[in-house]
């Protein structure tokens, strides 16, 4: 029902618009195409963003091991609990060292314990998402469940720093979850391996590999010292720091020299690296790299930028299936019962497609991954969410063809450390907010998203509102990017004069470009963003993120 729903309504929505469009002048396309192309104004490339920097289509290794999950005892519509089939087969596959997928059967299949993606070269594939697809059945939420190992640091920073949700209007004083956050059903992890840092006693020396002193923003090949033997075909990480405190100039870099409340955070932690960026070493030779992607920021001997180990999975792919979990009431803001389908840490092309999500928490969690594309999802239900497929500690993730009909806190987000990340071909069908939630987020991209919203008395709407903790403020950093943002205002009647869309305070540097609908529209959005083409439908580049790959590959 929901695909027919989506089908009419971009049909009418499209329809209406098209009969006001009215044509750009030669002059208004070229200054299109100069934007798109960074020239003048710098916008990112986002092109690099998805499995396999966006060059290759998702496909399975034609040397895998198919496991059928029949065969280990998995019985589909019989009402029984399959976990104990289901932890069996994924053993199994732990065992083999050949590429290998799992086959789930067709039908209800009942989980109620962790799932654990831990190799590479790993599948879990459904039969689909429709009436003769695969479903599974969460009965219970994550709380009921044994406490991960891999929370246990995130346990004990929520009892320490006393994280306690007070909504006194509501009557509630509860302690934080640690599901509101992390953890799913489906969850990919290096065992062992830290994918976020909350207690200093937990830090850990990691492996240094190289440093690198003098670089620019955008470079892909620059000499490195200390090299203990780069490899080309490695997947490493790149770290800056801020060793200088309030007045350190990576906070400019980060921010520009307006004046922005910035959080403590910023400084407070001088040993754990501000900015990362996962990269895939190309070249070699003596000193020098050549790395895939571009440099996120420049690099100067103050930033002491390093390179170092990053443990991580390869091509591991989550796919064709529903996710379902019993209705339950919201019961507050990071008080999460742990309804939560995938958690993808640890990753590298890697994928997440056609996947249905509901009554869900939170649909997809990210934590610390890169190159990942989640594709051809649908999340719904009657329950209210916290996040549908979140952004969070990621680079160059690309969620493409997401679609939201349940109302969630935050439907579209990036969060802490995301990076050169898109949001394209997206559409949210209540109370839709594309959240920039704090925390060094910057260069990331909402692309081509319909947003269907009611505004509110006053003819306003904040769209564009960022959440996330006051320590981690400002709600974004340079060069956030709005491209062909289109809004269905779903009531008739006629305001006087514009619509305004707002929510941005804090978010330095943003690029709003080509925010149209059915209704005449102004942006506010704070402080100092570029906006250009408002009211203009995009049609001659409706995708910022597909034309720049189509650039980059016919380059």
């Amino acid at each position: 029902m929901w695909k027919k729903d989506i089908y009419s309504l971009k049909i009418i929505f499209w329809l209406l618009l098209l009969c006001c469009i009215a044509g750009l002048s030669a002059q208004q396309k070229q200054s299109l195409f100069d934007l798109a192309n960074n020239k003048g104004l710098f916008i990112p490339d986002f092109s690099y963003a998805g499995y396999q920097f966006g060059e290759k289509e998702i496909a399975i290794s034609e040397n895998s091991i198919t496991l059928n999950a029949i065969d280990y005892g998995v019985i589909a519509d019989d009402g029984k609990d399959d976990s104990k089939a289901l932890l069996t087969i994924f053993k199994k596959a732990h065992e083999l060292k050949e590429p290998v997928v799992i086959q789930l059967p067709p039908g209800r299949i009942i989980l109620s314990e962790i799932l654990y993606f831990e190799r590479s070269n790993i599948v879990l594939n459904g039969y689909g998402v429709g009436e003769k697809g695969t479903e599974i059945f969460c009965p219970r939420p994550m709380m009921y469940l044994k406490n991960p190992d891999d929370l246990k640091e995130l346990r004990e920073y929520l009892v320490k720093l006393d994280k306690v949700q007070k909504e006194k209007e509501n009557n509630i004083f509860l302690p934080f979850s640690q599901y509101a956050w992390s953890g799913g059903m489906f969850w990919t992890r290096v065992k062992g391996a830290r994918v976020k840092s909350y207690l200093k006693e937990y830090d850990v020396l990691p492996k240094v590999l190289a440093t690198i002193h003098k670089a620019q923003r955008g470079s892909i090949m620059f000499s490195v010292t200390k090299n203990t033997g780069l490899k080309e075909g490695d997947v490493v990480e790149i770290q800056w720091f801020n060793k200088k405190g309030k007045e350190g100039k990576i906070l400019s870099e980060l921010y520009g020299d307006r004046d922005l409340k910035i959080g403590s955070h910023h400084w407070n932690y001088p040993d754990l690296p501000l900015v990362r960026q996962q990269v895939k070493i190309e070249k070699t030779s003596k000193n020098s790299i050549t790395i895939k992607s571009p440099l996120l920021l420049d690099v100067i001997p103050e930033y002491d930028v390093r390179i170092i180990e990053w443990k991580h999975l390869e091509e591991v792919g989550i796919q064709n299936f529903k996710i379902t979990f019993p209705f339950s009431n919201r019961i507050a803001h990071h008080v999460e019962q742990g309804y939560n389908g995938i958690y993808l840490t640890r990753v590298f092309n890697s994928w997440v497609q056609n996947v249905v999500v509901e009554n869900a928490d939170s649909g997809i969690l990210t934590e610390a991954i890169a190159n990942v594309t989640i594709k051809d999802i649908v999340t719904l239900g009657e329950k209210k969410g916290h996040y549908t497929v979140q952004m969070g500690g990621v680079h160059n993730v690309l969620v493409k063809n997401l679609s939201v009909y349940n109302d969630t806190m935050h439907p579209l987000s990036f969060n802490t450390f995301s990076t050169k990340s898109v949001y394209s071909d997206c559409e949210v069908f209540k109370n839709p907010i594309l959240d920039q939630h704090s925390g060094v987020n910057h260069q990331n991209l909402f692309d081509e998203i319909i947003v269907h919203l009611d505004p509110l008395e006053n003819n306003s709407y904040p769209l564009f509102a960022g959440g996330g903790a006051g320590y981690w403020k400002p709600s974004h950093g340079s060069y956030s990017t709005f491209w062909n943002i289109k809004v269905n205002f779903l009531s008739k009647l006629e305001p006087e004069g514009f619509i305004k869309l707002d929510g941005m305070n804090d978010g330095p540097n943003a690029r709003v470009i080509g925010v149209w609908g059915n209704k005449k529209i102004e942006i506010d959005y704070k402080p100092d963003a570029y906006i250009n083409f408002t009211n203009t439908p995009m049609e001659l580049i409706p995708s910022l993120y597909n034309y720049q790959l189509s650039e980059r590959l016919n380059r």
